[in-house]
């Protein structure tokens, strides 16, 4: 029998991110630009929360779908930099690894993805055995994968049989439907999404109508607020927490940085409201470098943090 040698056991996508800063509006008609800044980072909401939990303390593994070729290599490479063990199911001869350009303004920015191995990954990847392994199972970025999806609510029924608490980000669909999520979700012990994608799922007007038709369901709520930090809806109640003012270079994966907080406090005996408060000071932390990962904040840094502010 498997030995439960994980604590989280993260589910999902796994792709470079080039991240664009300066001129990055397109103009076309051959026109140039001058960017400021580009760097080629780690990406992937699965990928950037794995590390986040690794860099947290959390013993943590990816289960994600890679190419063989020279993006697959150095994301491999980035992840076992960060103590991520990697579970890549072998992709079809010649499928590439996924990519994303990230287009980063000051105040919003832009994603453009070349899906490649993102959506290939199966219900049946996330075997009983690897669920055997772990405490917790994390699932991102699930309208990038409509095969997983279509057996995502089996698969976290799966992980409740095996004794495994469960935690969903969606991240948002590119297709604007947002199907088949509600039955996902009555079968998650907590969602974590942004507002517009709280209210995208529940067609609700407003975020608190939107969390109590969830928790009324049974599902606790957990919701990154952006610059404002983060508030949580459960069965125990409601709570909140500020981000930390830092001088921010990129906001690129906070929302993953923000989960992994949440999910490290959580799988160490946390409560709710000491959780929120770690998920908001994770993803202020991340965004003091380029790119998802740079500025992941150690366990020891994010208590610092709290104290200091």
């Amino acid at each position: 029998m498997p030995v439960a040698d994980l604590d989280v056991l993260v589910v999902g996508d796994a792709n470079p991110d080039l991240v664009l800063r300066g001129d990055v509006v397109p103009r076309f008609g051959q026109v140039e630009q001058l960017l400021t800044d580009a760097d080629l980072v780690l990406g992937g909401s699965a990928a950037i929360t794995a590390s986040g939990c690794a860099r947290l303390g959390l013993r943590t593994a990816l289960l994600a779908r890679v190419g063989d070729d020279v993006f697959g290599s150095v994301t491999r490479g980035w992840l076992a930099d960060r103590g991520v063990r990697l579970e890549s199911p072998r992709p079809a001869a010649g499928e590439p690894t996924g990519l994303s350009v990230i287009l980063s303004g000051p105040d919003d920015r832009s994603i453009l993805t070349l899906p490649g191995t993102i959506p290939t990954l199966t219900p049946d990847d996330v075997s009983d055995d690897l669920l055997a392994r772990t405490r917790h199972l994390h699932v991102a970025s699930v309208f990038l994968q409509p095969a997983l999806a279509a057996g995502l609510a089996d698969v976290l029924t799966r992980a409740r049989a095996a004794g495994v608490t469960t935690s969903v980000d969606t991240n948002w669909d590119p297709s604007e439907k947002w199907e088949g999520i509600r039955s996902v979700l009555a079968v998650t012990d907590v969602f974590l999404p942004n507002t517009a994608e709280l209210l995208a799922v529940t067609g609700e007007a407003s975020a608190e109508a939107a969390a109590a038709s969830l928790v009324a369901a049974g599902t606790t709520v957990v919701l990154k607020d952006g610059a404002r930090g983060g508030r949580v809806w459960a069965p125990e109640g409601e709570f909140a927490a500020p981000s930390l003012a830092v001088p921010v270079v990129d906001t690129t994966g906070a929302g993953d940085s923000f989960n992994a907080g949440f999910l490290a406090a959580r799988l160490g005996g946390a409560s709710l409201e000491e959780a929120v408060a770690w998920a908001a000071a994770a993803g202020s932390l991340s965004t003091r470098a380029p790119g998802g990962t740079a500025a992941q904040a150690t366990a020891p840094e994010l208590r610092e943090a709290l104290t200091t502010h």
